[in-house]
């Protein structure tokens, strides 16, 4: 798993700090995760290869998190896209798309498909042989989703070295790779353990968007390789959290800790603060293993 930060700023986009928006590339896929002011400049900047984007997942319809879409999907037009798009987000934001592209006559070319939301329990949005993604109901002023991308067990590794010593035919690799046991050329059966290695730990990656401290995610996180979780605030502003539906860097800490995640990412940070390294010391009062968020950030899972 790679994760380009495009954004991870709250609110209203500045010369230096821009809104949420992240890619995710998974098993050949590109995700879009949210789309804030700006997000495809961004994508530009960093040379992503946007043109790769089949989904676009939006949490919700705070303008912080969606107002780059229309802009990207009117690009996409302009640059003669014919590949499907499809957007996941909650019910509205096709009325919110399309309006904007019947007023300026430019219905896209290329088919483009909304899957409107308003489950408030987990639900599959993808699945493929690979990898799944789910949502993650969270506590925020408007009905919002994370997004839980989780790759499935892969194929177990050939022991190139083993197979050949126990004189097994190169056309059951494949097969071997599958698990099976298999037969060498003796006609002896030979155990799929004693010729293979065991496949990489799946990996997997928790979008937590904005949310009040909602420690309900925390079952269906469990031991995620790495969590984004919003930190708008620092514990000085702990009174802010409950009227905006936000939550301090330290909550995200707890929240990393009662799940156990491999890796905590901080982001959405308020633009009252000027030393972002003050979210990370916060967070590790309760959790070490804590990363910053910054625009052009990559990070390898």
């Amino acid at each position: 798993m790679k994760l380009t930060i495009l954004g991870c700023h709250s609110a209203t986009p500045r010369a230096s700090a821009h809104p949420t928006s992240q890619v995710l590339e998974v098993k050949g896929h590109l995700f879009l995760i949210d789309c804030g002011e700006g997000t495809q400049v961004q994508l530009r900047r960093y040379k992503v290869k946007f043109s790769r984007i089949r989904h676009v997942f939006i949490s919700h319809l705070h303008g912080d998190h969606f107002f780059g879409l229309v802009g990207l999907i009117s690009t996409f037009r302009l640059l003669g896209r014919e590949a499907e798009l499809n957007i996941y987000g909650p019910k509205g934001i096709k009325e919110a798309i399309t309006l904007q592209l019947k007023l300026g006559k430019s219905w896209t070319n290329y088919p483009l498909y909304f899957h409107e939301l308003d489950a408030v329990t987990p639900q599959l949005l993808f699945e493929d042989d690979s990898l799944s993604v789910t949502t993650i109901p969270l506590d925020h002023r408007v009905y919002t989703n994370g997004f839980l991308f989780q790759e499935k067990p892969g194929d177990r590794k050939l022991d190139i070295n083993a197979a050949r010593k126990a004189n097994i035919d190169l056309s059951y690799y494949n097969k071997i790779k599958q698990g099976y046991d298999v037969v060498n050329k003796e006609g002896r059966m030979v155990p799929n353990t004693a010729i293979t290695f065991d496949p990489d730990p799946p990996k997997s990656y928790a979008f937590c968007s904005d949310t009040a401290y909602y420690p309900e995610i925390v079952p269906q996180i469990e031991n995620v390789t790495a969590l984004y979780h919003e930190a708008t605030f620092l514990e000085t502003h702990y009174h802010l959290c409950e009227p905006t539906k936000h939550s301090t860097a330290k909550e995200a800490g707890v929240i990393a800790k009662k799940a156990q995640v491999g890796t905590l990412i901080l982001g959405h940070y308020s633009g009252r603060y000027g030393d972002l390294e003050l979210f990370r010391k916060e967070a590790q009062e309760v959790f070490e293993n804590v990363e910053l968020a910054e625009d052009g950030k990559i990070f390898k899972l």
